[in-house]
């Protein structure tokens, strides 16, 4: 049967979890942590059992490339259980990605999988076009893509990546987890030591939003603690005893370090919206204001709630303060800037659906390597 008759498989390998699924889905069929046993006495237990056991794959780039081998096996064979000679490819890989990382995939799609076609494609252009509506087609935007390891703000016009202009930050989604960790360490809660890692992710994951003025939501939780504070109930991994913590101030603290990271390291300073306002200011001048008005988020650290409002927000302060500046400056009335964030329900998993989209079109087959 002709590989091009039946769907192609695509797969995302993200910073912390790879999605894998069938061109022409909505949602991946798969999604699992990108970590490969370094022991194979512990490929049974479950992740969060032994971490030490645990090697974190993908994380900026590939260093060993025969686990990645042996990851794409388990996830063709054992996850998706198709015969990869059946079905052409599409994979993803980060803006920054040096070239010989696509050759070795390549090598490795093409000689150990044998497969009929692969295409690579670059996980902002994929987000991008997770956003079509039908009435809209529009691939010139900033895509801002904030995952468990790593975040990129990369300027797209007209489907091609503004190279010159990508920006990284070292804050993304594990900091955020880590933060929330020795807040709640710093307070004493009663946390397992073994467990706290994984309980710091689910309280991000269940209970964090993004807050409009930090002052504010402090009085809000101080006036009353009982509305705003949660309890977290667990039971400890090795004696199997019950125990329950509060989760208070991390809720809305945990995301702000986008916003305001000096609070959890003095390493890294510039808050979220000022390197994506200097990722626009470095792009071609003619593209500036389509790029303002099509900022979309991917990732699944963007799911905090009203994150897309603050994003916003203060994004359209530092634009509207050099506008009036230049207004000041040159005497004149220049025509206000367009500042959106679009936020949608399906950003989560924006670039696996992007690639769902691209790889069910008719043209997909005529592009890939054959």
């Amino acid at each position: 049967m002709d590989p091009t008759s039946r769907p192609a498989v695509v797969i995302d390998n993200g910073t912390g979890y790879t999605k894998m699924g069938f061109a022409g889905n909505v949602e991946p069929c798969f999604i699992l942590p990108t970590v490969v046993a370094v022991n194979e006495s512990f490929l049974n237990q479950s992740r969060s059992s032994s971490k030490a056991n645990w090697l974190a794959q993908y994380n900026a780039g590939v260093d060993n490339w025969d686990a990645m081998e042996r990851y794409w096996q388990q996830c063709i064979f054992n996850y998706l259980r198709c015969d990869p000679e059946d079905h052409y490819f599409l994979l993803t890989e980060s803006p920054l990605t040096a070239p010989e990382s696509r050759e070795y995939t390549g090598e490795i799609m093409f000689e150990t999988f044998n497969v009929p076609g692969l295409y690579i494609a670059v996980n902002s252009v994929l987000a991008l076009a997770a956003g079509y509506t039908t009435s809209k087609c529009e691939m010139t935007g900033v895509v801002v893509d904030v995952g468990d390891g790593a975040t990129y703000v990369v300027p797209v016009a007209e489907g091609y990546v503004i190279g010159s202009s990508i920006k990284s930050i070292p804050i993304a989604g594990k900091d955020v987890t880590l933060f929330i960790q020795q807040l709640m360490r710093e307070r004493g809660e009663n946390v397992p030591p073994e467990d706290s890692f994984e309980v710091a992710r689910k309280v991000k994951e269940m209970y964090c939003y993004t807050c409009s003025d930090i002052v504010k939501e402090y009085n809000k939780h101080d006036k009353e603690p009982s509305k705003y504070f949660k309890q977290w109930r667990g039971i400890k991994p090795k004696t199997g005893a019950p125990y329950s913590c509060d989760i208070g101030y991390e809720r809305f603290l945990g995301p702000e370090v986008f916003f305001n990271p000096e609070i959890y390291s003095s390493d890294f300073t510039t808050p979220l919206p000022a390197v994506i306002d200097k990722c626009i200011q470095s792009a071609p001048i003619d593209t500036r204001r389509a790029l303002y008005k099509n900022i979309v988020l991917s990732g699944g650290s963007t799911m905090f709630k009203d994150f897309h409002r603050r994003l916003q927000r203060d994004l359209k302060k530092i634009v509207d303060a050099r506008v009036l500046a230049s207004d000041a400056r040159l005497g004149g009335e220049a025509q206000p800037v367009e500042v959106n964030v679009v936020s949608h329900a399906i950003q989560r998993y924006a670039v696996w659906f992007g690639g769902s989209v691209l790889a069910s079109t008719p043209e997909f087959f005529a592009v890939c390597s054959v």
